[in-house]
């Protein structure tokens, strides 16, 4: 095992940046519920709420960002996506923290549900914050971004991942949030390689290491180039 950075709260699925107090996730993909093929609803609205409330209460953030795909929506909005997205928002202003929202590239229909986006964010401590689908906007010392969903297999379970990069995109650390929602299987980190990963930031993946959050703990693993084959 490697040591994580301090610069950063690992939690389940977020990130707490301290320097900045601020709360960081990507990828809840509200109406992925809709969209399964299912037949009984999986607990979306639930799930998300009580789980951003958690976070919420635990780091009483300043700022909570959404890095990008609020939304897993195509052509209509289904029933319930837009009172999901409405108590997400009621729960972070209810905390007293201010919310930012990033776009991402399922992110086409934020306009039906009344919510404004940029494409990045700055926190105070000079962390540059994007989706991960294009190439950040600025150059940083450090850069968050989702997109990619990592997750890694550990004796034939899937468990979601940060992905750690130390120097790895234009000489500037970089942090990959695993997705918030549960309901992505999550891409294993094993499987990268030079051209297969979504996200511009990992196009050599080979350098980044994988962190995972077990019973409250943060779990470094070595660089994925020296994990070939181990995991």
């Amino acid at each position: 095992m490697t040591k994580p950075p301090d610069w950063v709260e690992f939690a389940r699925r977020a990130a707490y940046f301290p320097a900045a107090d601020a709360l960081v996730f990507a990828d809840v993909h509200v109406g992925r519920d809709a969209a399964s093929d299912v037949a009984l609803p999986l607990g979306e609205h639930e799930d998300l709420l009580d789980r951003l409330r958690a976070h919420l209460d635990d780091f009483e953030p300043g700022r909570v960002v959404l890095a990008g795909d609020l939304l897993h929506v195509h052509g209509s909005v289904p029933d319930g996506v837009r009172d999901t997205v409405d108590d997400l928002r009621a729960a972070i202003e209810a905390s007293g923290a201010t919310l930012d929202v990033l776009e991402g590239n399922h992110d086409t229909m934020l306009d039906a549900v009344g919510v404004d986006a940029v494409d990045h964010a700055e926190l105070s401590d000079g962390t540059v914050v994007a989706h991960g689908h294009e190439p950040p906007p600025r150059d940083a010392s450090r850069y968050v971004v989702g997109h990619q969903h990592p997750a890694v297999e550990i004796e034939g379970q899937r468990h979601p991942c940060f992905l750690y990069g130390p120097g790895q995109y234009a000489g500037g650390d970089v942090l990959v949030l695993p997705a918030f929602t549960r309901l992505a299987a999550g891409t294993p980190v094993e499987s990268l390689s030079d051209g297969t990963a979504v996200s511009p930031l990992l196009a050599d993946p080979s350098g980044y290491r994988p962190v995972v959050v077990s019973e409250g703990e943060a779990l470094g693993f070595p660089a994925l180039g020296d994990l070939r084959g181990l995991l």
